[in-house]
């Protein structure tokens, strides 16, 4: 078996694995088949103060399936909806090669183990405090901390600047 790029139409890549899991299933071709990829890495995000942790696809549009290369398994794959195209010639698809693979698989891996957090401000940025004792108040970011989650914003107190540090989930973009 060798792995084969497919494009699908961007946003289809689950609707189009599930179809095939299905279709795979009913015409007993797990013998012809092996593992259907997504590469996605975990994604966490603050909304409206909360973590949110969501798959990002890595490869939007892509999927990676092993597989028999042969012409009947070809044309299934293709009379999927959802599916444009094999990668390769037009004529014959072109299976990727073993240490694309090997490195395609570990990336996949490392990306379900460590999770990515999305920095949401950046340096000079205008924010809100809007959580804890300083609630309301205006400032802006002198110093991102992302493997803490943290900011050092600078606001003023009593008419002195000062560094507060607060968590990504306490302030909000202005």
């Amino acid at each position: 078996m060798h792995y084969f790029v497919v494009h699908t139409i961007t946003g289809h890549e689950q609707k189009v694995r599930k179809l095939l899991q299905k279709i795979i299933e009913e015409k007993k071709l797990d013998n012809s088949f092996g593992r259907i990829i997504i590469p996605v890495e975990n994604l966490v995000q603050i909304r409206k103060g909360k973590k949110v942790i969501e798959e990002k696809r890595l490869y939007p549009g892509y999927i990676v399936i092993e597989m028999e290369g042969d012409d009947e398994n070809m044309r299934l794959v293709n009379s999927i909806s959802g599916v444009t195209h094999f990668l390769g010639s037009k004529s014959k698809p072109i299976p990727l090669e073993q240490h694309e693979v090997d490195a395609l698989l570990e990336q996949v891996e490392e990306s379900k183990e460590k999770v990515v957090t999305k920095i949401p401000f950046t340096k000079g940025e205008r924010v809100t405090v809007t959580d804890g004792p300083f609630a309301d108040f205006i400032g802006t970011v002198e110093d991102v901390f992302p493997e803490h989650e943290k900011v050092k914003v600078l606001v003023v107190i009593f008419g002195r600047t000062t560094p507060i540090e607060l968590g990504f989930h306490q302030l909000k973009s202005m």
